[in-house]
């Protein structure tokens, strides 16, 4: 096994979390749960597998996984994060572990990986942006940023090195859960795009050691929402799945880029007017339950 500690948050994820569970065994040295308050079989399946479960109450994933960095007596030399509908493919346990060895005392502290995302069983092959993010890093060097989406890794010290191999991203989770979990997003969306709005330079990501991800969190917010509201939704629906090629994966590939890129972008605009006409103050929107 390596020296790894692999943290995964948790809330009613006995679908999920048997398969992400069996990606990493026999990989890391030990596998922390930090669980918001499942009322499932999630508590039994972890305990099941030898892994050591808490709960902690649910502010946001960043502010969650943060507390699971300091609060669960990480003590290997590497951490590395998943969600419960994630897991990491023999091959990108064989890069990782090769990484680990390479890397065991120079200025590398994290490592950064991409997705293959599933969608309705589908693999999207095309027109998405592949989610990415640094997986893994050298225990105490890395922070999730204090934001309520798109939250990502820094690095206090170091710099990050790219795997090749992907990481699977496959929710197993039906498309009323997904609709729902989009909505809870939306909310969280415009939550930190108002939050822009008040300070320019809130979409900086400052430590930040893979260029990439800074360069996507500029592209979202110095490019994407200059233009008009509810247009470039549908703009950003037309990018990606005409000449980013979406229409190639099919009946899923279209439900996919519609529901996310067009429904999903125009649920936050409406959330954004609805917020600007208001005026209200934010209210915590909690766990998705």
């Amino acid at each position: 096994m390596e020296d790894v500690t692999v943290l995964i948050l948790t809330k009613n994820e006995e679908i999920n979390l048997p398969d992400c569970l069996e990606s990493v065994k026999g990989f890391a040295e030990r596998i922390v749960i930090v669980d918001s308050g499942s009322t499932d079989a999630t508590r039994k399946i972890a305990e099941d597998s030898g892994a050591d479960f808490y709960v902690h109450p649910f502010e946001n994933n960043a502010r969650q996984l943060n507390w699971g960095f300091d609060n669960t007596d990480i003590r290997t030399k590497w951490t590395l994060r998943l969600d419960a509908d994630e897991r990491l493919t023999p091959a990108l346990r064989e890069e990782l572990s090769g990484i680990m060895r390479e890397h065991d005392d120079d200025s590398v502290t994290g490592v950064t990986a991409e997705a293959w995302l599933y969608f309705l069983g589908r693999k999207i092959k095309h027109g998405t942006r592949n989610k990415r993010k640094i997986i893994m890093f050298r225990t105490g060097t890395g922070r999730m940023e204090d934001r309520r989406m798109d939250e990502h890794a820094v690095l206090s010290s170091g710099h990050a090195v790219e795997c090749r191999e992907r990481f699977i991203h496959d929710d197993h989770k039906d498309l009323t859960h997904w609709i729902n979990k989009m909505n809870w997003y939306a909310t969280r969306e415009m939550q930190d795009y108002v939050e822009y709005i008040r300070n320019k330079n809130a979409y900086s990501i400052e430590g930040n050691n893979d260029k990439t991800i800074s360069s996507q969190r500029a592209k979202k917010y110095g490019i994407y929402y200059k233009f008009p509201k509810f247009l470039r939704c549908r703009l950003l629906f037309i990018w990606y799945y005409i000449f980013r090629l979406g229409f190639l994966d099919g009946k899923e590939g279209y439900i996919f880029h519609y529901m996310y890129h067009c429904w999903y972008r125009s649920l936050v605009d409406a959330k954004i007017l609805e917020q600007m006409k208001s005026g209200r103050p934010f209210e915590e929107t909690g766990d998705l339950k």
